[in-house]
């Protein structure tokens, strides 16, 4: 009942602070940046696209970075208990930090900047990184204190395997500063979205994978002679990767005038509303990232291989949730923010729905490609070095039963931080209880039924169910989100991707019958020549079915090349 109240007063916060706003611009002009203009649904797309650009460089060295890791460790036990140590901070890192913090900053951070001017919003955020240190700093020193148990909680199947657990314990201690860079970072992230500073922000990850590359190359060499396991280069490598995100923004917001001070006010009340928002946002934005979890926890009893499988299989399914369904949800969430601190629920449906359909035209087509392309895919980026066939296989079958996640979690990427512009996180908190709980279920019995890959389909099942139950209550809400228009443009993106799927199947199937033992370049050719006909295909169909986002997608793409061109 506190918990109610509290989220009462936070609404009715809101619309004061809306009709001051309001009375003051009718006695003088307002002073808000020229960024708060009101955008359209072109302007949302163009964004996207700017944050799709920087997202895509930085996914594609992800990708060169797990083809590193997977040519030096494979799927090894060494590369079992990197992943297994990772996901520690890495979990408290997406419940707490990154995204959660995101959307429940952004929202206030753009209502001061709007009101009160950047000085006041600086002094905002030099706060939140101060509140931020603290108490993740507090964390990773609990963290590095009970390694041990922690790590036998979610992997004691890995004290069969001799050293496995232990270096599992040692690679922990040392990534889990990680945490509070990534904390950090984030919070200039926030800042900078608010300000639609979208490109530096969403190139930083790329400073994370390029840290774990070099390492790769450079150190894992070295490791021996200095004592250590080749695979501690990677956990060293990800610490030094969370400072570089952190300087890889800190000098854009210096340029927009942003000074960090030492400064910590616990009775400012943006802070306390970012904070308050974060406590049922960690569980709201959490339900992927325990589910993740729960997945590693229960992978860790299928053998030598199988963390690494699923974890693989992961971060294909996720590229184009990182690079496109990210992008929309960045965008749109100061937009949103904007819209709800004036109480027009007219304009946040509109965005919501549009973003829905744009996230539709590319989050279909591209479940659908993953799941006919998964094995051609997972040999062309992986199979080499320590990464054999087999791994190949069972790679391909984890993200075959990962791949429909994709149009989950991306649409929840965007109906959570439209909670979080609409004043409450309780709602989504409750629905990723229960979304977790459904996944718990259905890993446990599928597991027995399918093993490893069953892990992968109750996850994808869940984040279908998340997303469904967001939705609808978001609707509920907002009195309806143009229902009927999306469902009619999920029927004709829907039709047009099974076209798609089966052309690319016939590619595929032509190639494989011409050339059954290709090597890299051969296979290099193929995947690109199977993946441009699907997209022929689609551009063909969403032309013949008359959907206007596709068209929308591409001209924003084209766009964004030639002024990259120009440049």
């Amino acid at each position: 009942m506190p918990q109610t109240l509290w989220y009462a007063g936070f609404l009715h916060s809101m619309r004061k602070e809306s009709e001051v706003r309001k009375q003051k611009a009718e006695e003088s002009p307002p002073t808000a940046p020229s960024t708060n203009s009101k955008p359209s649904g072109a302007s949302l797309a163009r964004s996207a696209a700017v944050v799709g650009v920087a997202t895509m460089i930085s996914r594609v060295l992800g990708l060169v970075r797990d083809q590193a890791l997977a040519n030096f460790f494979g799927a090894t036990n060494a590369m079992d208990a990197f992943y297994v140590a990772y996901r520690i901070p890495n979990l408290m890192r997406d419940l707490f930090a990154e995204g959660t913090m995101s959307a429940a900053f952004i929202p206030t951070f753009t209502r001061r900047l709007t009101t009160e001017g950047r000085d006041a919003a600086w002094r905002l955020g030099t706060q939140l990184i101060n509140a931020l240190i603290v108490i993740t700093g507090s964390l990773v020193l609990a963290g590095v204190v009970f390694a041990e148990p922690l790590t036998r909680l979610f992997a004691g199947d890995f004290s069969e395997v001799p050293d496995k657990l232990e270096l599992t314990i040692r690679m922990t201690r040392v990534m889990l500063p990680f945490l509070t860079m990534v904390a950090v970072a984030a919070a200039c992230m926030g800042m900078l979205n608010s300000l639609h500073r979208f490109f530096a922000p969403a190139l930083s990850p790329a400073m994370f994978n390029v840290s774990l590359i070099l390492s790769a190359f450079v150190l894992v060499p070295l490791m021996p002679r200095a004592g250590f396991e080749p695979i501690m280069a990677i956990a060293f490598a990800v610490v030094l990767g969370g400072v570089g995100q952190i300087a890889a923004q800190y000098w854009v917001l210096r340029r927009e005038g942003f000074r960090y001070r030492v400064r910590l006010n616990p009775a400012d009340r943006g802070l306390r509303e970012i904070l308050g928002l974060m406590g049922p946002g960690t569980i709201a934005g959490g339900a992927m990232q325990v589910n993740l979890l729960v997945n590693t926890i229960l992978a860790t009893g299928q053998g030598t291989g199988a963390v690494s499988w699923l974890t693989y299989a992961f971060r294909l399914m996720y590229l184009p949730i990182g690079v496109l369904g990210v992008s929309i949800a960045t965008a749109a969430l100061p937009v949103l923010s904007r819209h709800a601190a004036l109480d027009d629920l007219r304009q946040m449906r509109r965005t919501i729905s549009h973003g829905l359909r744009l996230m539709l035209m590319l989050m279909v087509p591209a479940t659908v490609g993953l799941i006919v392309l998964a094995e051609p895919i997972v040999r062309l980026i992986f199979e080499r070095g320590e990464f054999t066939p087999a791994d190949t296989q069972a790679t391909a079958l984890a993200l075959t039963c990962y791949a429909p996640a994709i149009v989950g979690y991306s649409a929840v990427r965007l109906a959570v931080p439209s909670f979080y512009a609409l004043g409450t996180s309780l709602t989504p908190a409750l629905v990723s209880v229960g979304t977790v709980m459904i996944n718990i279920v259905l890993n446990l019995i599928l597991v027995r039924v399918l093993g490893y890959q069953g892990l992968a389909l109750g996850t994808a099942i869940a984040a279908l169910g998340n997303a469904a139950m967001l939705l609808a209550l978001l609707g509920r809400r907002l009195d309806g989100l143009d229902g009927a228009t999306i469902a009619n443009c999920f029927v004709r993106i829907a039709v047009a991707a099974t076209v798609m799927g089966a052309a690319v199947w016939l590619a595929d199937q032509w190639f494989a019958a011409r050339w059954p033992d290709s090597g890299l370049w051969i296979q290099m050719l193929t995947v690109g020549s199977e993946i441009s006909v699907g997209l022929v295909v689609l551009g063909a169909m969403a032309r013949l079915l008359g959907i206007a986002e596709f068209n929308q997608a591409v001209h924003q793409v084209q766009t964004r090349l030639s002024r990259t061109r120009s440049r």
